[in-house]
């Protein structure tokens, strides 16, 4: 499946009804953060459906519901190895670590 006939299956009536049977199915939650014990749900972060199996390689296999599950933003963006938009959480304090605080 080529780009463009991507493009039309992701605008399609047919995937966004799945799409949404699909986030029902998953209860709302990221299944790779529910894997490891974090609950990730909807009220929280933007939900993503995922092809388990490429959508680009597998064509055959884009409405399958076997092949779908639903991932947070930040899942599906490291499994497709993309830019992550979500910011550090790490540090806690933007001030820790400032000379002016340190005595």
């Amino acid at each position: 499946m080529n780009k463009k006939e991507r493009r039309q299956f992701y605008n399609s009536t047919k995937w966004r009804k799945l799409r949404q049977q699909i986030l029902l199915r998953d209860h709302y939650e990221c299944q790779l953060c529910k894997a490891e014990g974090r609950v990730t749900t909807g009220q929280t972060t933007v939900l993503e459906v995922d092809h388990i199996k490429e959508l680009e390689h597998y064509p055959e296999l884009a409405t399958d519901p076997d092949n779908l599950r639903t991932l947070c933003k930040e899942c599906h963006n490291k499994r497709h190895h993309r830019f992550n938009y979500r910011p550090n959480k790490k540090q806690q304090n933007k001030w820790e670590g400032d000379e002016w605080l340190d005595d």
